[in-house]
């Protein structure tokens, strides 16, 4: 390849031509965005607080056409250890796993353990005032019927065969 079309001159012309982002810069953004989207799945502390093994609940978020369902796995705890709150874009689960205190010693620890507060955002409008939770077998399941707004905004479109 020639040295001459690697490198071109603005011949002839004195006005000044914009040029695009680098794709080096353009490369370096999506990158970051990447990381950003990858690190953002996961619960990570503050630096100023010591929640490295602390317990966190596992959530599965389900929407239907006329609900959004959110399961989490609260494993050992009982009604009273958590709370439920509802905001206008977001489900907040907070509360406390506590240690078991036992006279053994004890060898290894794998299970954690400590305060927790997860926020899960909703991906529509919720009728808070019709809305319900039930807690068994270590999973909570709180069901969030949509707005009729929100409804309306999604419409199953039928597929015709070719």
């Amino acid at each position: 390849m020639a040295l001459p079309i690697l490198f071109r001159r603005n011949r002839g012309r004195n006005v000044p031509v914009r040029r695009e982002q680098s794709p080096f810069v353009t490369l370096q953004h999506d990158m970051d965005r990447l990381f950003e989207e990858f690190w953002r799945g996961f619960a990570l502390p503050s630096l100023f607080e010591e929640t490295w093994g602390s317990f966190t609940p596992r959530v599965d978020v389900e929407e239907t056409e006329t609900e959004v369902r959110v399961t989490a796995e609260l494993p050992g705890l009982e009604e009273k250890d958590f709370e439920v709150h509802l905001t206008d874009d977001a489900l907040l689960l907070k509360g406390e796993r506590r240690e078991e205190h036992e006279d053994q010693t004890l060898g290894w620890r794998e299970r954690s353990y400590g305060r927790f507060e997860r926020s899960i955002p909703l991906p529509c409008e919720v009728d808070a005032d019709h809305a319900s939770a039930q807690f068994k077998n270590g999973l909570l399941t709180v069901r969030l019927p949509k707005t009729a707004k929100a409804r309306e905004r999604s419409k199953r479109i039928q597929i015709a065969a070719a």
